[in-house]
């Protein structure tokens, strides 16, 4: 993802194709995002074009979907840049959401490492029983 040269990443606006291509996207989730009032492509007629704005925009966007933020917390994290506070309040919120995030994801990490054991242990309960009847199998 975002391998393709600077040059083309420099440029003022970029086609849906070119955004697809440069952030490895569909162009209906591009156009879902732009729905969600995420993004704010400039329309000439059928097309879009897409800012540096919108760039940085949907890079976020990625990341937080990646982090398991829902879209209205992203929403709402890219609305509060202009508050005007030179982004204070933006990063206090967005460290407040990440910290929620975290909690939440070593608490599944950890019910995920007590699955992984009991069905570790269960297994090895079921590779027991089935040694048991093969062995009975075979002395009969």
């Amino acid at each position: 993802m975002f391998d393709l040269t600077k040059d083309i990443m420099t440029q003022e606006t970029m086609t849906i194709r070119e955004m697809c291509d440069a952030f490895d996207v569909t162009p209906r989730t591009l156009r879902f995002y732009e729905s969600k009032e995420l993004l704010f492509p400039i329309r000439e007629g059928q097309k879009r074009l897409f800012t540096r704005r919108d760039r940085a925009r949907l890079k976020l966007i990625l990341r937080g979907k990646r982090f398991g933020f829902s879209l209205e917390e992203i929403r709402q994290l890219l609305d509060l840049y202009y508050v005007g506070d030179q982004q204070a309040t933006q990063l206090s919120r967005t460290l407040d959401i990440a910290q929620d995030r975290l909690s939440d994801m070593e608490r599944q990490r950890a019910e995920l490492d007590d699955a992984i054991d009991e069905l570790k242990s269960q297994m090895g309960l079921v590779n027991g029983m089935l040694a048991d009847r093969i062995a009975r199998d075979a002395a009969e």
